[in-house]
């Protein structure tokens, strides 16, 4: 095959030397793969074998874990630290845990590029990470439908409410203005004021496919954000 481009999602120790990683790749979408050997001491792919690094890779197998063959890098790693290092753990677990292997997702996989570039920087973070969600919902028939049950449009001066199962807004209190939902329907997510509803509209479409079970990156996002608020001691 020819080299793929990919990112480390998630790795772990596999027997004595080696590791089972989930990577995002371009045209295969997640894929999971035993890395041997990369653990061993001295391992030239240990170094390569990164999250938020660029990379080529090759692999065989014709099952769903597949052996991967061919690493190489296409670039450093994107240096996050703080709040960017945590919003980069929250689209690697939130990728993981809901990509079918091998469903080809190419604006996920370029959507994902573009968010490593933007969270070294505060201001870019929450934009890149609801494109990002979207994408995602679209890949996976789950995105909101920016209208009433029926299909009418949205009333700017009424105040609705996400309905999971028709993925729609429905009128109702407390909710988010007809306005606002409107400029997010045609993609404006970065306009002052849209952050919070953003957020909250893709947070409720992506539960039922997280399921139960907390994201580690959140909580630890919720503690920083408490240390934040307690400041200096």
């Amino acid at each position: 095959m020819q080299p793929q481009p990919a990112f480390l999602l998630h790795k772990r120790p596999y027997r004595e030397t080696s590791a089972l990683v989930e990577l995002l790749t371009l045209e295969h979408g997640r894929v999971r793969a035993v890395a041997q050997g990369v653990q061993r001491p001295g391992s030239r792919s240990r170094g390569r074998l990164q999250p938020f690094a660029a990379l080529h890779v090759t692999w065989v197998g014709e099952g769903e874990l597949k052996r991967l063959r061919l690493m190489e890098s296409r670039g450093s790693a994107a240096l996050l630290v703080g709040e960017g290092l945590l919003c980069g753990l929250y689209a690697n677990e939130l990728l993981t845990r809901t990509l079918p292997v091998e469903l080809p997702v190419g604006e996920v996989f370029a959507f994902y590029g573009s968010l490593l570039e933007a969270l070294p920087r505060p201001e870019g973070r929450a934009g890149s990470l609801r494109r990002l969600e979207m994408a995602l919902l679209d890949a996976l028939d789950a995105a909101p439908r920016f209208t009433e049950p029926d299909g009418r449009e949205l009333d700017p001066h009424c105040h609705y409410r996400f309905d999971l199962t028709t993925r729609a807004f429905v009128p109702g209190e407390p909710g988010i203005d007809g306005r606002t939902l409107r400029l997010l329907a045609g993609g404006d997510w970065t306009k002052p004021g849209l952050a919070g509803p953003a957020k909250a509209i893709t947070r409720a479409a992506l539960a039922p496919l997280l399921g139960t079970r907390p994201l580690r990156s959140r909580e630890l996002m919720r503690q920083l954000a408490q240390r934040r608020r307690a400041g200096p001691h």
